[in-house]
This record gives C-alpha cells, structure tokens and sequence, in this order.
C-alpha cells in the first residue's frame, strides 16, 4: 500500500497554482492531481520508465524581445523539445528546472513566472516510448543572441525558433498550446504588450 507524503502534498499544492489555459490543461491537471492522490511514487528511480508515470520539468528558454523560444533535438525522444528532465525523489520540480538548466546548457538564468506555466501528462514516444511523464513546464528569460553549449550525450543540437515558425510535425504535441498560453501570459505580465 502507498501512502501519501508531505512531498505529495508539495507537489499538489504546486500543481494546483496552475490555472489552466484550456479543456485540456484542465484534464491533464486533473490527472495528475487524481494520480498524487493514490500515493504513488512520483519520481523515477530507474531508467527509463520506473515506476511508468513520474515527474519531468521543462524548462523554456524565452527571448521576449525576438519572439523565439530554444528547442533542442532530442536523441531518445527523437522529437524537437523543449530542454528538461526528470524530478529526482523528494526534489521541488522547480529545483529540477534549474539544476537540468546548469546540466543540459550549463547556464543560469532567471524564471520568468516562479511556479510551473503550464502542465502535461504525456505518452513518451521514441526509443524510451510508453511510460507518462507528467511535465511542470517552466519560463526563464534568455537571450537568443547568446551562444549556449549542450549536452552532446543527449542531444543532436539546439535551435532558436520563432514562436510562429516552431517545428509541429515533430515536437511534443501539447506545444502548440503551450505557445497560445505563453503569448497570453506575457501580454498580461509586460508592459510591453507587442512583445509576443
């Protein structure tokens, strides 16, 4: 029997400061709120896929002067993704956010919102297909003319793209939405209402 843990109830407390852009959204937190609920384990204790639905953070670089946000090719997702990895046990997904940022760029930047914009709960394809990663994606400020080293080991290589010119035949399904949502968070959130 699993019991629920005060890191459960971190994590539910996190989620739950999500408001949800759409239908969607509101499912998928649904999901994972209904999933933190049984006690299960929420982090992954073994690649790739133990125990089959665990954390993940996103991480998006976003240059909000250019309009563009950094992807990078994934070698195991065989995706084009936005940079992140998974929440090691009893650790904030925030923390996760950063730590991936230092460990995949090798960079530190700044959050543009302190908790999660968004959520998913998504099937992974590729070579590591078939467990659910349930992703916290979070926003840091970037500048695009700068040059960002990478982890080779996981990824081919890393591409600024315009928000209205973002590879949709091969990334994560939900990033369409997740852009619409982003445009709307800025607009509110800058002064500068033409920014994206």
């Amino acid at each position: 029997m699993t019991i629920q843990t005060s890191y459960h109830q971190t994590i539910e407390n996190l989620i739950k400061t999500i408001e949800p852009y759409d239908a969607i959204e509101k499912s998928h937190q649904k999901d994972a709120l209904n999933w933190i609920k049984t006690g299960a384990p929420l982090c992954r204790i073994a690649k790739p896929d133990t125990p089959p639905k665990h954390l993940v953070s996103y991480f998006i670089l976003l240059d909000t002067k250019k309009r563009q946000l950094l992807l990078v090719d994934h070698k195991k997702a065989l995706l084009w993704l936005p940079p992140g990895g998974h929440v090691e046990p009893e650790e904030h997904p925030t923390a996760a956010a950063f730590r991936e940022l230092e460990e995949e760029l090798n960079i530190k930047l700044s959050l543009l919102k302190e908790d999660p914009l968004f959520i998913t709960v998504t099937k992974t394809v590729g070579k590591t297909a078939g467990h659910t990663d349930v992703t916290l994606w979070y926003v840091f400020s970037a500048d695009s003319s700068v040059s960002y080293t990478y982890d080779q080991s996981e990824f081919e290589t890393i591409k600024w793209y315009s928000l209205d010119d973002l590879p949709m035949t091969r990334t994560d399904p939900n990033l369409s939405r997740f852009c619409n949502k982003l445009r709307q968070f800025t607009s509110t959130t800058f002064c500068n209402k033409e920014q994206l």
